[in-house]
């Protein structure tokens, strides 16, 4: 290479960089900053692979170790706080990832399989070092407690208790759970509220480490897909699952809670949702950690439901998935002696990444969490509702 080609070359690294620079500034982050939300960069193709690629190329680079931040849960607060996300040019491919989310079914009978094979199969071992006792995969209930990783079982423990009384749930009902995981709600309700539970899971480890939890209780834990499902329940309860039906099944997801729902039965949905009215699919998130994934909005959810039940309550405590993630990448750190015989380094980043990315984003309030509870023709008198 020439001396010119050598310049010419250093030359368009700074351009990137200045760009980057600026870009962050806004944000208040510095390239290799002393502070601990500042980014440590390591090599310099970094700055031209992510205002090319976008999220994919933020969170492969720092899969691939080309950049490092000790806080990266304070790096997304700020990035997404004051929406650096929206000042990056999409590229094609995440362009043409949204455009496809728009027009075709991703969450099909047979492709909503898929993220129970590639995220919730992954292992128990993950799993059970990072969650709590519950092995609940969803926000906890922070009230009232202290947000330290040790009171994480507290946590799970109210969000559970929170979502039976919510359902006002007596001995002898039908439940079902609809996305069940590994059945730490039915387990917690046929033993507390004395109800015969349904769970259905896609995952079949899942469905094994539910069918173990509850053995000896009232509980049946089906692999099957919702979509499936015809039989009458006294409450309908479903956790963590929303995220992954997908706008083009919003409207057949609702048919089938009106289909399976008693005519004075309470159904509860507890689901991550998004500020705004659009199809969100975030490449990176799509393509490491849950394919096919899409957060509803308030419309979204609004507009499908409606004429089909009537929505009695809705609670965001989104803050609280932040102490939640936060508690889960605390442990998962712990764990990770005991885990890294079976995942690999680049693992453990891309999982880091994930946890921390999602904390700061709920942080930054750019994303919510959602208690919704609907009867179908409405409780005469209303409902007096948890919290």
């Amino acid at each position: 290479m020439s001396t010119e080609q050598v310049v010419n070359q250093k030359n368009t690294i700074d351009s990137w960089q200045r760009i980057a620079a600026e870009l962050l500034s806004e944000a208040g982050i510095k390239i290799n900053g002393s502070r601990p939300f500042d980014i440590q960069v390591h090599n310099h193709q970094f700055f031209k692979r992510v205002l090319q690629q976008g999220s994919l190329g933020l969170g492969e680079s720092y899969m691939d170790g080309w950049w490092d931040c000790e806080r990266l849960d304070i790096f997304f607060q700020h990035v997404l706080r004051h929406k650096l996300d929206k000042k990056i040019p999409h590229n094609f491919s995440d362009t043409l990832k949204i455009a496809v989310a728009r027009v075709r079914n991703l969450q099909t009978l047979k492709r909503a399989r898929i993220v129970g094979e590639e995220h919730y199969d992954l292992g128990n071992d993950l799993f059970s070092l990072m969650l709590d006792p519950y092995m609940q995969y969803s926000c906890g209930y922070w009230k009232g407690l202290e947000t330290v990783p040790e009171n994480l079982p507290l946590a799970q423990e109210q969000k559970l208790n929170l979502i039976c009384e919510k359902l006002q749930l007596k001995p002898g009902m039908r439940l079902l759970d609809i996305g069940c995981g590994w059945g730490g709600l039915a387990a917690y309700a046929a033993k507390n509220y004395g109800v015969s539970v349904t769970g259905v899971t896609i995952s079949a480890e899942q469905q094994k480490y539910a069918q173990a939890r509850c053995a000896g209780l009232d509980v049946d834990i089906k692999l099957d897909d919702y979509r499936n499902l015809n039989d009458q329940f006294d409450r309908i309860v479903s956790v963590g699952m929303f995220e992954h039906v997908g706008p083009k099944n919003y409207a057949t997801y609702f048919d089938v809670i009106q289909r399976n729902l008693k005519t004075n039965g309470l159904f509860l949905l507890h689901t991550i949702g998004s500020n705004q009215n659009k199809v969100n699919v975030d490449p990176w998130t799509n393509k490491y950690i849950f394919p096919n994934g899409c957060l509803p909005s308030v419309q979204n959810i609004g507009e499908t439901s409606e004429g089909k039940l009537v929505m009695e309550d809705w609670h965001n405590f989104g803050a609280d998935y932040d102490h939640t993630l936060m508690a889960w990448y605390s442990r998962f750190q712990a764990a990770w002696p005991e885990l890294e015989h079976n995942y690999t380094p680049r693992f453990k980043r891309m999982f880091s990444y994930y946890l921390n990315a999602c904390a700061g984003a709920f942080r930054a309030r750019d994303i919510q969490l959602w208690q919704i509870l609907w009867s179908p023709q409405g409780v005469t008198g209303g409902l007096r509702v948890a919290r």
